[in-house]
Order: structure tokens, then C-alpha cells, then sequence
């Protein structure tokens, strides 16, 4: 108990920081995916816990194309980014097989990437600017889009990033500023990129993992300069880096297959922490002051999560069989995920497969509590969980939104359907779900 209030003091310092820098931000305020340092909780206002197509739907806007970017929001302004193509829009279908999973999917018609901004009070369009577009040479995921990396914002300016094509900047009114192009990379079983950019204090973040050459690159967020570039051992990643901005210091955290390694904002590495499974696609996240890292590939003999302290230095990787050390709180070598992110909520961190099965852990002793099936039906889960207002709310693939009480005890409060494929995930802000499908935007609140 001593030990997990000094590092409850530190996240109320952290919590401290936050809310000076909150001072700036709007009520409605989902900046990047899954919202403020990767959480994916907001808290604050009722949520609506029962909505159909037509019940409590605030707006419905159609969205060309195709993508599975979550959306973001800054004020009266949401953002999202799509992949236009010349002709009719594909829907994501499932491989059976794991030979079908790994052949890729290949694209031969153009596509227009195009980034996307509608009035939040109203789902009205307001801009749309094309970045690029070309044929891509490369393939997806069967299940994937051209456009999978969730955009960031600073309040000022909507850095939307194409994983083979290049980060793009504009000003919040739709004003191109600047951009830098890359060619593509071969990525393993030809899935495709996924892995979104970070910004703090006028930097702005891009991991480029890859069967390549991997890197980190820092840019100014005002010009786009580079302002530095580290290459990485590392292959082929699909999760999204976080700005932990803790109470010692803020460190840039990119999660990987071989090793999670964290940087400050001029790229010194800090520490590494080895022991992840084969592919690493659940995000890092923060939850009252401590990083949780997971991965869950079925194929290996590993699938953790992680506690990380602040102010880790060197390599603080667990040996053996052991739970924890200095640096780690606590690790639970088989409760990770194999694609949605963990999330916290109060004192428990829920872990949600993607075959339907929600978890719950203690988040300062990662003690197990309950493991419930929740899906209604064979349908499986690629977005991440998202919380507030007391619920979790679990997004299946096919527009079926699971939403549980949060708390140690299991309680399903209701099973939506909105009847489309959604595979992004949510957002929340100033009381309302946005969710994404293939075609449509809707912006769910009380009526």
C-alpha cells in the first residue's frame, strides 16, 4: 500500500501538469486515438447507454471512401481521414485461413487520400482537401484500408498521416502548411501500416516500423523541419506511439515486437523492456500515472501486459519467471490482447480480446478479477475499447455495441446495433459517441 501511494502521488502530479495544460483545451476534446495520452476515457458528462439507427442519433453524416481512422475532435470541429477510390467501395471481409491472412490484399485502382473535417454540433461538412493519390503498389490487411492511421490535432493544426505515402499538416480551417512524402516499405504478411502520428510542445512524432528500415522522426509542428531522426531495430509494428508526460519527465513510447522502447523529445533513449509476442498491435495507454503496454499474438508463448513506473532507465526487461522489478508494477505474461487496446478505468485495467472476451485486472497489483465472454455472436472485435460515465463500451465489427458497468463486478447495461461494419474506434466527446462505419459518421447522444 506504501508503495502504490507514492506512485498515486506522482500521478496527481502528473494529473496536476495535465490540467495547467488543459486549461487551453475545449470541452469537447479528443485529440488523437483514443483520446488524451492514449487513455481512451472521458469522463465528465452523462453518456448514453441505449441507441439504435434512429434512437438517439444526434447526426448521421455519409463519408466517401474508405477507412478505418478513428475520428478526432478539437471544439465545433471533427477530423477523420479516408481513402477515395475510383470506383465502388469494398467492404473489409474476414480470411479464413492463415494462409489467407497473410497473402495481403492488392488495390488496382487509384485512390484519393483525403483528409476530412465536419462541424461537431451538426455533422456538417465543412472542408475536404486531398493529400495525394496515386495506385498504390503495395496491399492491406483483407480486413484494412488505405486509410488506418488516426490523425492528431494541437488545437491549432491536423496532422493526418498515410502510413507508404507521408504525414500531411493543415491548419484547423483546412489551410495546407506542409508536408513530407516517403516511398512504401514492405511490411509482414502485407498487412499494410496502421500507426497513426504524436505531438507535444510543437514536435511532432512518426514511427515508421517496417521489414525494412524502421525509424523514429521528429518534426517541427509549425514548419515541418526535421528536427531529428533515430533508426530502430525493429520490424513491423501496427500500434501508436504516446506522449507520456509523467511527473518527472515527458518520454515519447513506441511499443514493438522485439522491444518497447521510450525516448525524450530529443530522441536519447531512456529505456527498453523486452518480451512482447510475435506482433504487437494494442497501443501503449496511460492510467493514474503508470504506462501499461500489451501484446497478444496467438502464435507465441507470451502475451503480456505491463505496469511501467515513471523515471525507468535502461533495460528493464523481467527476467525469468518473475512478475515485476524496480521499474514494472506488475506483469501478466497471458492477458494480453492480440489487436484492441487495453483500457483503465477506476481501479481496474480491462483487457478485451478480439474474439469477445472482456477481463478485468486490478491496476495497481494486476490482480485477475473477472473473464466474461460479452460478444452477440460470431462477430469479432477490432476496435478498442473506449469508457466514461461509468460504462465501457465494446464495439464489435459489425455495428454491435456492447456496453458494460464499469466496477469489479461483471454487468452488461445494454446491446446496441447500428447494423454496419465498424472496425475504427470510437471516440468520445462532450457527452456523445462518435462512431465510425464504412459509409456513414454518427455522433450518438442523449435526446
Amino acid at each position: 500500500m506504501k508503495q502504490w501511494g507514492f506512485w498515486s502521488v506522482l500521478a496527481a502530479l502528473a494529473a496536476t501538469a495535465w490540467a495547467t495544460s488543459a486549461d487551453s483545451r475545449p470541452p469537447a476534446c479528443w485529440p488523437r486515438f483514443r483520446g488524451l495520452e492514449g487513455s481512451g476515457v472521458e469522463d465528465g458528462k452523462p453518456l448514453p447507454t441505449a441507441w439504435s439507427k434512429t434512437e438517439n442519433v444526434l447526426w448521421k453524416t455519409a463519408i466517401p471512401g474508405k477507412g478505418w481512422s478513428s475520428p478526432i475532435v478539437w471544439g465545433n470541429r471533427v477530423f477523420l481521414t479516408t481513402a477515395i477510390p475510383d470506383g465502388a467501395v469494398e467492404a473489409p471481409w474476414v480470411p479464413e485461413t492463415m494462409e489467407d491472412n497473410g497473402k495481403g490484399y492488392p488495390t488496382t485502382v487509384e485512390q484519393r487520400w483525403t483528409v476530412l473535417c465536419l462541424d461537431f454540433r451538426t455533422g456538417k461538412k465543412l472542408w475536404q482537401r486531398e493529400a495525394a493519390r496515386a495506385v498504390p503498389n503495395w496491399l492491406t490487411h483483407p480486413k484494412g484500408s488505405h486509410a488506418s492511421e488516426t490523425p492528431v490535432t494541437d488545437g491549432e493544426r491536423v496532422y493526418a498521416l498515410f502510413g507508404n505515402v507521408g504525414i500531411f499538416c493543415y491548419t484547423v480551417d483546412g489551410k495546407p502548411l506542409w508536408s513530407r512524402r516517403w516511398g512504401p516499405a514492405k511490411m509482414i504478411f502485407n498487412w499494410g501500416t496502421a500507426v497513426g502520428p504524436a505531438v507535444v510542445d510543437g514536435r511532432v512524432f512518426v514511427v515508421n516500423d517496417n521489414e525494412e528500415k524502421s525509424w523514429l522522426l521528429c518534426l517541427e509542428a509549425q514548419t515541418g523541419k526535421e528536427l531529428w531522426q533515430v533508426e530502430r531495430d525493429e520490424g513491423s509494428n501496427f500500434c501508436n506511439p504516446v506522449i507520456w508526460r509523467n511527473a518527472l519527465r515527458t518520454e515519447v513510447v513506441t511499443a514493438g515486437s522485439r522491444v518497447v522502447r521510450s525516448y525524450d523529445l530529443d530522441g536519447k533513449l531512456l529505456w527498453q523492456l523486452k518480451g512482447m509476442s510475435y506482433v504487437t498491435i494494442p497501443s501503449p495507454f496511460v492510467h493514474r500515472g503508470m504506462l501499461y503496454i500489451a501484446s497478444g499474438h496467438a502464435s507465441g508463448p507470451i502475451r503480456p501486459i505491463y505496469a511501467i513506473k515513471p523515471g525507468a532507465s535502461g533495460d528493464i526487461s523481467i527476467a525469468g519467471g518473475a512478475t515485476s522489478n524496480e521499474w514494472i508494477a506488475w506483469r501478466d505474461s497471458q492477458a494480453g490482447p492480440y489487436v484492441p487496446t487495453p483500457i483503465g478505468y477506476g481501479d481496474r485495467i480491462y483487457s478485451l480480446g478480439d474474439s469477445g472476451i472482456l477481463s478485468s485486472f486490478d491496476a495497481a497489483t494486476g490482480k485477475p478479477g473477472y473473464r466474461q465472454w460479452i460478444a452477440h455472436g460470431p462477430t469479432p472485435i477490432t476496435a478498442s475499447p473506449v469508457a466514461g460515465d461509468g460504462k465501457l463500451y465494446c464495439l464489435g465489427e459489425k455495428g454491435n455495441m456492447v456496453v458494460v458497468e464499469a466496477g469489479p463486478e461483471f454487468k452488461v447495461l445494454a446491446r446496441n446495433d447500428i447494423g454496419e461494419d465498424t472496425l475504427a474506434t470510437p471516440a468520445i466527446a462532450d457527452g456523445s459517441l462518435l462512431i465510425r462505419t464504412l459509409g456513414n459518421l454518427y455522433r450518438i447522444g442523449k435526446r
